[in-house]
């Protein structure tokens, strides 16, 4: 059984990968091109890989060799991707009968994390307390506990799980929003997207998880915001297609929401003239939710689990829908 890899993602895990498939043949694409095998080079007539891992090297100077070769390959059977999204149109030649593609759960804790702060941070009077320091005034400030706050998740995949976990550990009322209506840990309820309107006025926190598709493009508009809570926070780590930008400004005029935290966008990079970076109601990080400094570990050991899986011809963690493949 033949591997394709970058050297770069090789070096991080090539002590580990006798562990996880002992007879396995890891062909090397090196920087410069060339293809080597144990050390030695390999004639590119003899790469027929079945594993390829979409680290993320792969997403660098050598993207187009890399998925050139996987597009034009005969034989691939297994592809790992270090994103949790594949709707980019990129992904498109993962759309192949009979290859199995798995996503990577490995920046949910970190992405969860962010979305916890940054929401605890704005339902707790800390900017209120500021002032008062600031102003030298020993003025106590009362305030509303978390776990009477109500949080509603968009999208109930790796990352929708984690944040729900968080929310929950303060005692926060979660609701979710997935495609089927099934309930889970951490939740308090569960309902689809054609029940929003219902749902929004009582969330005090929204946060949009969800892969960004046909049903959900545009999907935060000026009517999603006209039914949210005035005072309530809209955090966004999903997609910036989600969102309709034009009008979440003017629902910021309204309160609806009171505050809104982006870490993606229409645009990337955002570009410097956006009135997004100056608006004081909004929190700006440029895609960053996931640099957790542990997320690159637990995506090698995702990968090497599910290679072990693999050989072993048992079912894979994370198998991404191939519907949802290259749709954005």
């Amino acid at each position: 059984m033949q591997a394709f890899l970058l050297r770069a993602a090789f070096d991080r895990i090539a002590a580990r990968l006798p562990a996880a498939a002992p007879n396995l043949d890891v062909v090397v694409l090196e920087p410069d091109g060339g293809l080597t095998l144990n050390g030695a080079t390999f004639d590119p007539a003899d790469l027929e890989p079945e594993i390829w891992w979409l680290s993320l090297e792969a997403f660098g100077a050598q993207r187009r060799e890399y998925f050139g070769r996987l597009r034009d390959s005969h034989r691939p059977g297994w592809v790992q991707t270090v994103f949790a999204g594949v709707e980019h149109p990129s992904f498109k030649p993962l759309a192949r009968e009979g290859l199995k593609v798995t996503n990577s759960s490995a920046q949910a804790p970190a992405i969860a994390e962010y979305v916890a702060i940054h929401a605890l941070s704005l339902l707790h009077p800390i900017a209120e307390q500021a002032r008062h320091q600031e102003a030298h005034q020993w003025t106590p400030v009362d305030f509303r506990e978390v776990g009477q706050s109500r949080w509603l998740i968009v999208g109930f995949g790796n990352i929708g799980r984690e944040i729900a976990a968080r929310a929950k550990a303060f005692g926060a009322h979660v609701g979710v929003v997935r495609r089927s209506p099934g309930g889970e840990a951490n939740i308090d309820a569960v309902c689809t997207i054609k029940d929003l309107p219902s749902r929004l006025p009582d969330a005090d926190v929204v946060v949009l998880a969800c892969a960004l598709n046909d049903e959900t493009r545009d999907l935060a508009d000026a009517e999603f915001f006209a039914a949210m809570k005035p005072g309530s926070i809209l955090i966004n780590i999903g997609r910036g297609g989600l969102l309709d930008e034009d009008a979440l400004r003017v629902a910021l005029d309204a309160d609806k929401p009171a505050h809104a935290v982006l870490d993606v966008f229409k645009t990337e990079p955002l570009p410097a003239d956006s009135w997004i970076w100056d608006h004081p109601k909004i929190r700006v990080t440029p895609h960053a939710s996931n640099r957790g400094a542990l997320t690159g570990s637990r995506g090698e050991a995702l990968f090497l689990e599910n290679l072990g899986r693999y050989v072993r011809g048992e079912p894979l963690l994370n198998p991404v829908n191939p519907a949802d493949i290259g749709v954005g």
